[in-house]
């Protein structure tokens, strides 16, 4: 999961980049129910100068028709982290998902180990 996640930010930004992550670990697929961090749905994170954030993720399901509920949230969501001022969600399908990207947690939950 972490080892997906880039920043571009200053230093400094290690706070908010944990802030933002705690966030998206709030944002539940809906239907999967688990976390969007733990599924490994978050393929990049860039912090951007001015509070900007790009958050590229993918689906677990390509035509998945609670996308949009999802970016939705996953944008208010993060835009509601101090020194946030605006977040992109940019959907991806490279790489692939596959349940290899989840957490250990989240496989053990969902019965893949």
């Amino acid at each position: 999961m972490a080892e997906t996640i880039e920043t571009t930010q200053a230093p400094a930004s290690g706070e908010l980049r944990q802030q933002i992550e705690a966030q998206l670990a709030t944002c539940r697929d809906p239907e999967i129910g688990l976390d969007i961090m733990s599924l490994g749905l978050v393929y990049e994170l860039i912090l951007e100068d001015g509070g900007n954030v790009l958050v590229k993720m993918t689906l677990t399901a390509i035509g998945c028709p609670w996308a949009q509920d999802l970016f939705d949230e996953v944008k208010t969501k993060v835009e509601e982290v101090p020194g946030v001022n605006a977040c992109t969600v940019e959907l991806v399908y490279s790489p692939p998902w596959s349940a290899d990207m989840m957490s250990e947690e989240a496989k053990m939950e969902l019965g893949f180990l």
